[in-house]
């Protein structure tokens, strides 16, 4: 039998192999362990010639599955909350409201319209505004599509910015709305592109306070239909996507939503546009969606909504925002009560819409957000008032829209 010294020797040169590569100390010392009670028939230790080659394969296998166990990427990290904190789940809106920002594209069957009228009254949605109505026969189409069930559904118009340096855009663009209008569109929607991604023949940017554009904002205030304007993309779309953008995992997910420098103009110039927009027409109304991509500085879009009286906002698809800074978005909602209006943007899941409810009603803590690309925080309810809860369900919006049914609603 090998002397003590030998042993000792043994088990420290072991020792140094599995120290260089990296295995855990509790994994060297099982295998030393092992190794010393390993004897072959004569009860001689094996030589560490013999033994190192097997430990080495043992510890390969071992680290594989300590890899596969231990590793994961962001996406999978979803880890189970222990918190126990009193909490409820909203099912339904306490208060039938109305919903302006949606995009519904596939109601010309009657059953989508159906199954969608049944989906509004699970969850007491009154009323819900199609921004995505087009123009021309489209819009009529959608339109009559949308009067199969009068009072529930209203459809926005939308501009053909195709040929934005014609000679004759403006003019034809303006008899375009108006015969919009007179089909029955209740408002004009713009979208994102705007600013970003539409260019004239020449290549060149359309910015959103261009002047060829003034025309449609003007007529817009004529005819007494507000414009649902959604200009530029949250700010971290325009910064670097590293460590420090609180989108990465969005931008990673969908590269196509990165606004570099060297391609597109900065945030701050096209909001900046937008708001030049606001200023120059002082009788149109505006709803500025997505709060403003202000959600996450609801002081400066008090700033906004101070300085134009003409403009109000709604929260599609910012919820996330809201939701972490429960106490001072409470307080700002209660000071701009009126002029804020519900949207939820995309049409997904009614889980969906119950977060919205669970966030402005109740006054829950740390509970899920619906997607975390948006977020990797929890939520936390504010727990509004009643009195201000009704103007954001569906008071601000009947001063907007008078030809809705207030009968449906409380007083």
């Amino acid at each position: 039998m090998p002397s003590l010294r030998l042993r000792v020797a043994l088990q420290s040169s072991l020792y140094s192999q599995f120290i260089l590569l990296g295995l855990p100390v509790a994994w060297m010392s099982a295998i030393v362990v092992a190794s010393l009670a390993v004897r072959i028939q004569s009860q001689i230790y094996m030589s560490t010639r013999i033994i190192r080659p097997i430990f080495l394969s043992l510890w390969s296998i071992a680290l594989v599955v300590e890899a596969s166990a231990q590793s994961m990427t962001v996406e999978q990290y979803s880890p189970v909350s222990t918190l126990v904190v009193p909490s409820r789940k909203v099912m339904q809106a306490k208060y039938p409201f109305i919903d302006v920002h949606s995009h519904q594209n596939f109601l010309s069957a009657p059953s989508n319209r159906m199954r969608l009228i049944a989906q509004m009254d699970s969850i007491n949605l009154r009323v819900l505004v199609n921004l995505s109505g087009g123009f021309g026969v489209n819009l009529k189409k959608g339109v009559e599509a949308a009067e199969a069930f009068p009072g529930r559904l209203i459809v926005f118009a939308n501009v053909d910015f195709g040929n934005v340096d014609d000679p004759l855009f403006s003019q034809k663009a303006v008899d375009i709305l108006e015969r919009d209008v007179k089909n029955g569109a209740k408002g004009l929607k713009i979208f994102r592109e705007l600013g970003l991604d539409i260019k004239d023949s020449k290549e060149k940017r359309v910015p959103v306070d261009d002047e060829r554009l003034d025309p449609i904002w003007k007529k817009c205030g004529e005819l007494g239909i507000p414009v649902l304007i959604h200009s530029g993309a949250p700010k971290t779309f325009f910064q670097p996507v590293d460590k420090n953008n609180e989108r990465w995992l969005e931008l990673d997910q969908f590269p196509d939503r990165q606004y570099p420098p060297d391609k597109f103009p900065t945030w701050e110039q096209v909001m900046t546009e937008q708001h030049n927009v606001f200023a120059k027409h002082p009788k149109t109304t505006f709803i500025d969606a997505h709060l403003g991509w202000l959600g996450g500085d609801l002081e400066a879009l008090g700033n906004i909504l101070d300085k134009y009286p003409n403009v109000f906002t709604e929260i599609g698809a910012v919820l996330a925002e809201i939701g972490r800074q429960p106490r001072f978005a409470r307080a700002w909602f209660i000071k701009y009560q009126d002029r804020i209006l519900f949207g939820k943007d995309t049409w997904g899941p009614l889980d969906e819409y119950r977060v919205y409810f669970r966030v402005l009603e109740t006054e829950d803590e740390y509970f899920d957000y619906y997607r975390p690309r948006h977020a990797f925080w929890k939520m936390y309810g504010m727990g509004l008032p009643d009195d201000v809860l009704r103007k954001v369900y569906y008071k601000n919006a009947l001063r907007l829209f008078p030809f809705i049914d207030a009968l449906g609603f409380p007083k």
